[in-house]
C-alpha cells in the first residue's frame, strides 16, 4: 500500500516541540492541516516526495504556533488608525508631544469629530517624571482642540483622560456622581479633572461613534495578518458580550463576535480564536451576569477549531498603578483599592462577586476572572472552591486572569483544583519602575511571581493583554527570564525567573490546556494541528536578551504558509 506524501516538510533544524518532556528534534513532516511526523533529518528526507515542498532550515529552530492566550483583538485592531491616534510610548514622550499630536488630529477633523487616542502612559510622560504632582489634565487637551471632544485612554485601558468638550457632551461635572467600581478625579475646586478611572470610563467610551460590523470584520482581518507575522495563530479573545458595550469603541462587545462569526462562516478567519464572553459590565452584578448569560446564551460558530465560546469573563478589582486592585496591605499614599462589582460595602461587593462567579460555574463555563490585588485574588480563587463545592465540576478550568499580586494561600488552592493563572510578563517589563513608587519596592519586585506559581505546580499561560503591550511573545519569554525594566535596566524580583523551556510552555502547551485544546494544538507532535513557527536562528542557549531580535521566517498555520519573510 503506498504511504501518504507529506505536503510540507521543515528539516535541519532545531524542533522544539514544547511536549512533555520538551523534545528536540530535527523536523517535521506536515500533510494537509496536520503534523504526520517529527524526527531526524534523514527521516524526514525519506519522507518527502515529488510534491513536498522542502524548507531547508539550516539549524533555524521550529517551535509550535505561538498562542497568546489574553489578547483583545478586535479592540487591538481598533486602537490602530483609522480608528485612534497612537499617543503611547516611544511614539510620544511628553503631555506637550500628545497635546501636539492631538492638535494635528483636531485640525484635520470634521467640526465636533471626536479625537480619540489610545496608549498614554504617565510613567512615560516628560512633565510627570520632572514633578510627581503633575499629572495630565482637561487642560492640557482644551489648549489644543477646544472644539472637539477628546478620548485618550491609557496604555492599561482602566482610565481615560478627557477635555472638557468630551466631558461637556457627555454631561459630566462637578455633581456627577461614578457609577460602581468607578472614580471621577476632581481638583481642589471638585470639578472633574478630565481623568476617569474603571467603570467612570464608560460615561465616556459609550459616547464614542460605533464601527460597524464590516469595519470589524476589517480590523480583525488586519489583527491576524499581524500576528502571522509575529509567529502567532492561536490567541485568547478576553471578553466579547453586552458587558463590553460601553467600552472603547464597543472594543468588548457583542458585535464583534458577530465579526469573528462572519469570518469563519465565510472561511476567513486565520487563526484560532478562544473567547471568554462578557455578559456583565466592570461595576456590575449578578443580575447583570444572568441578563447577559441569557442574551448571549452560549454562541456557536461554522468551525469551533477557529472560534469556540469557552467561558466567561468577569472583573473583579481594578490595576495596581491606578491604586485600585484590591490589597491588604495599604498603598502608601493611603488606600487599599477596592472591588469593581456592585455593592454599597466591601462585605456586599465580595457576596455580590461571589454569586457572580457561582452563577457562570454552575451554567458550565470556565471562568477567567480580572483581578490584580492580593485581598482580590484570595477573594475570587475561595469563590472558585466555594462554587465548586456547590456544584462539582472536575475539569472546569478556571484561572485568575493577571494575578500580579497572588500569594501562596491562593497559588496552593489552584494548585489543588488544577485551576490556572494568567500573567502579563512584558506588562512586568513596561512598569516595574513605576510599581516601586505605587506598592513599594519589595511588593513591587514580587509582582507577577511565575516562578513561585510554576513550583506550587499552577498552570501558567502568559500573554500581552493587547494593546495593553504589543503582542510579541518574545519580549514576553525575554521578561520572563529577565525581569528587567524596559525604563531602566534594573532587575525587579530576580528570584521570580524562569528558564526557557518554563517560558516557552506559558506562550504554547500550557494555552492550549487553558482553551481545552492540548489533545490537538500545542505542541509539535503528530496527530497535532500544523500550526507552526520558524525562527532565523537557534533559540537554545541563546543570550535572552537577544531573543526580542529574532526574527519570524515562517508562520504555518494548518498546513498552510501564511507567513514568509
Amino acid at each position: 500500500m503506498r504511504r501518504s506524501v507529506p505536503t510540507l516538510v521543515l528539516t535541519g533544524g532545531q524542533v522544539l516541540t514544547v511536549d512533555r518532556d520538551f523534545t528536540v528534534t530535527e523536523g517535521v513532516a506536515v500533510r494537509g492541516g496536520d503534523i504526520v511526523a517529527t524526527g531526524s533529518d534523514a527521516e524526514m528526507r525519506a519522507l518527502a516526495g515529488p510534491g513536498t515542498r522542502v524548507v531547508e532550515l539550516r539549524g533555524r529552530t521550529v517551535l509550535p504556533g505561538l498562542n497568546d492566550s489574553h489578547l483583545h483583538g478586535a479592540a487591538y485592531g481598533m486602537t490602530k488608525p483609522p480608528f485612534a491616534i497612537d499617543v503611547g510610548h516611544p511614539a510620544v514622550r511628553s503631555i506637550a508631544d500628545i497635546a501636539a499630536a492631538v492638535r494635528e488630529a483636531a485640525e484635520a477633523a470634521r467640526p465636533g469629530e471626536w479625537i480619540i487616542g489610545l496608549g498614554w502612559d504617565p510613567g512615560y510622560l516628560a512633565e510627570c517624571l520632572a514633578d510627581p504632582r503633575r499629572f495630565p489634565h482637561r487642560h492640557d487637551l482644551d489648549a489644543v482642540s477646544p472644539h472637539h471632544p477628546v478620548c485618550l485612554t491609557d496604555f492599561s485601558s482602566h482610565m481615560v483622560w478627557a477635555n472638557s468638550a468630551a466631558l461637556r457632551r457627555c454631561g459630566i461635572d462637578a455633581g456627577s456622581t461614578p457609577p460602581p467600581g468607578g472614580v471621577i478625579d476632581r481638583d481642589a475646586d471638585q470639578e472633574p479633572t478630565g481623568i476617569l478611572r474603571e467603570a467612570a470610563q464608560g460615561l465616556l467610551q459609550a459616547a464614542l461613534p460605533a464601527p460597524t460590523i464590516a469595519e470589524r470584520r476589517r480590523a480583525i482581518r488586519g489583527v491576524v495578518r499581524e500576528l502571522h507575522t509575529r509567529g502567532i495563530t492561536s490567541y485568547t479573545e478576553p471578553g466579547l458580550g453586552p458587558g463590553g458595550t460601553g467600552t472603547l469603541f464597543g472594543g468588548l462587545a457583542t458585535d464583534n463576535w458577530t465579526a469573528y462569526a462572519e469570518l469563519v462562516a465565510a472561511g476567513e478567519l486565520h487563526a484560532r480564536v478562544s473567547v471568554l464572553l462578557l455578559p456583565a459590565p466592570m461595576g456590575g452584578s449578578a443580575d447583570d451576569l444572568r441578563e447577559g448569560l441569557d442574551e448571549l446564551r452560549r454562541p456557536t460558530s461554522a468551525d469551533p477549531r477557529r472560534l469556540n465560546a469557552i467561558g466567561v469573563k468577569i472583573f473583579a478589582d481594578g490595576v495596581p498603578p491606578n491604586r485600585t486592585a484590591w490589597m491588604n496591605e495599604p498603598y502608601p499614599e493611603g488606600g487599599h483599592g477596592a472591588l469593581c462589582v456592585h455593592g454599597d460595602t466591601p462585605a456586599l461587593q465580595v457576596e455580590e462577586l461571589r454569586e457572580m462567579i457561582a452563577v457562570a460555574h454552575r451554567a458550565g463555563f470556565q471562568l477567567g476572572v480580572h483581578v490584580t490585588g492580593d485581598r482580590a485574588i484570595d477573594t475570587v480563587v475561595e469563590a472558585f472552591v466555594a462554587a465548586n463545592a456547590a456544584a462539582p465540576r472536575p475539569d472546569a478550568r478556571h484561572y485568575v486572569i493577571h494575578g500580579d499580586f497572588i500569594g501562596a494561600r491562593s497559588l496552593a488552592k489552584l494548585a489543588a483544583h488544577g485551576y490556572g493563572v494568567n500573567m502579563n510578563p512584558a506588562i512586568k517589563w513596561t512598569i516595574s519602575d513605576l510599581m516601586d513608587e505605587v506598592v513599594g519596592p519589595e511588593r513591587s519586585a514580587y509582582q507577577w511571581p511565575v516562578r513561585t506559581a510554576v513550583e506550587a505546580g499552577v498552570r501558567v499561560c502568559a500573554s500581552s493583554d493587547a494593546p495593553i503591550t504589543e503582542p510579541d511573545w518574545r519580549q514576553g519569554v525575554a521578561a520572563m527570564m529577565l525581569r528587567e525594566s524596559k525604563a531602566s535596566g534594573r532587575t525587579s524580583g530576580p528570584e521570580q525567573r524562569v528558564p526557557l523551556t518554563e517560558a516557552l510552555r506559558a506562550y504554547t502547551a500550557t494555552p492550549a490546556w487553558q482553551d481545552f485544546a492540548e489533545d490537538w494544538k500545542g505542541t509539535v507532535e503528530p496527530g497535532k494541528a500544523a500550526d507552526l513557527c520558524v525562527l532565523d536562528r537557534p533559540l537554545l542557549d541563546l543570550d535572552p536578551h537577544d531573543i526580542t531580535d529574532v526574527q519570524i521566517d515562517l508562520t504555518v498555520f494548518d498546513g498552510t504558509v501564511v507567513h514568509e519573510r
